[in-house]
């Protein structure tokens, strides 16, 4: 059963919160305008904050009643340089930069939360709310992490949550490990010999052999992944030559790689290089092969998923909670978080996603995404439940 009530004057008030963050979205480390208004927020219900973690992260402290264990909420606040392409009222303002992944709603019903919690703090600790910056690829969490914030406040577990369009609206899903990818960037150079287009056989073409490193590494994960693990290789990026008659000296190949286990990652990266190497010194090339780590893998710790089931149950009945649904190759920055702590990572279902996927309706990423306001107070109840289930 909701704590905070669809339509209710908190209700309301989210959907402002929300409509004016979506139209003020700002990239990574740079939610200077967006952390200003959430600390609004929080002053005017009299919330104790503490500013300036990762530059723009905000964490809310509000105490119980009675002394008890402290844990934490984290929302992400940051937008994405895509063109948004809507136009509703609150479309961002900012060219360039949209809030297409949701975050603006994840602050939102974080935010709502503190408000309920401050007039209503019958539980037994402490709750710090993580308002993090820079979780589109920035790492907000991972600057968080090592600029302390769990020595600054310490918490027995952190909580995350994302919406999920395509997952119903008044649905959870949970996962007991597993939830979202480990992620890097992979890069190949290919080092050939240049020359004249119409004199291939003077030249060792780096373009061919890239083509062929391509077509072989799509063999990888088919043939060295066990059937029951996961992995990703994307080539995204090919860049070589600058002039149509001059076959160049050097291609550049960058993708990503994407998998669960730490060992199956390195394994796959083990094949990229001998494969890359192999192809190219068997045809008188070079190759290097190198990889940086973006995120790890989202892994849930499972007493926790369970503990945050229970507590979904309670909001939205057990039969509209999802458990242990297909991981996501994607990524999320709350793995830093989860890597210095216990805790878990829920989706909350944004709403079925049509096949013309109209306005409000698109996956994430899109130009047309908006939150579903509809799901603020289902997630806001949400994240009270867990506190009051937690800290009894």
């Amino acid at each position: 059963m909701s704590e905070i009530k669809h339509n209710s004057k908190l209700h309301e008030e989210m959907v402002t919160w929300r409509h004016h963050i979506h139209k003020h979205p700002e990239l990574s480390f740079k939610e200077e305008m967006t952390s200003d208004y959430i600390a609004s927020v929080l002053e005017s219900n009299n919330i104790e904050m503490h500013r300036g973690m990762a530059v723009t992260g905000i964490v809310a402290t509000i105490h119980g009643t009675k002394k008890g264990k402290a844990i934490g909420l984290r929302a992400d606040m940051d937008a994405l340089p895509i063109q948004e392409r809507n136009d509703f009222s609150h479309k961002s303002v900012h060219e360039g930069k949209m809030h297409a992944c949701g975050h603006d709603g994840h602050s939102t019903m974080l935010l709502g939360a503190a408000v309920y919690l401050k007039k209503n703090n019958n539980f037994a600790g402490t709750v710090h709310f993580i308002f993090q910056p820079a979780e589109e690829g920035g790492g907000g969490g991972r600057v968080m992490v090592e600029e302390g914030i769990f020595e600054k406040f310490p918490c027995e577990a952190v909580y995350g949550m994302h919406n999920w369009p395509g997952l119903a609206e008044g649905q959870f899903a949970v996962h007991d490990t597993a939830v979202m990818a480990a992620n890097e960037t992979l890069k190949i150079t290919i080092k050939g010999k240049g020359g004249h287009a119409a004199m291939p056989d003077q030249c060792v073409d780096p373009i061919m052999i890239g083509a062929q490193v391509i077509s072989a590494l799509q063999s990888v994960v088919s043939r060295s992944v066990a059937p029951l693990d996961s992995a990703v290789i994307s080539i995204t990026m090919v860049d070589a030559g600058f002039v149509s008659n001059v076959i160049p000296n050097e291609m550049n190949l960058t993708g990503s790689l994407r998998y669960f286990k730490s060992e199956v990652g390195e394994e796959v990266k083990e094949k990229i290089k001998n494969i890359a190497q192999g192809i190219s010194q068997s045809m008188g090339a070079t190759a290097t092969f190198s990889s940086i780590p973006n995120y790890p893998a989202t892994v849930n710790t499972p007493k926790h998923a369970q503990l945050c089931a229970q507590a979904a149950e309670k909001v939205v009945g057990k039969e509209n909670v999802l458990r242990n649904e297909k991981p996501s190759m994607g990524s999320e920055d709350f793995s830093f978080l989860l890597n210095a702590s216990e805790g878990a990572y829920i989706w909350i279902g944004n709403g079925l996603v049509p096949e013309d996927s109209p306005e409000g309706g698109c996956m994430l990423h899109n130009t047309q995404y908006d939150f579903n306001d509809e799901i603020l107070p289902t997630g806001s109840s949400y994240w009270v439940e867990l506190v009051r289930s937690l800290l009894k």
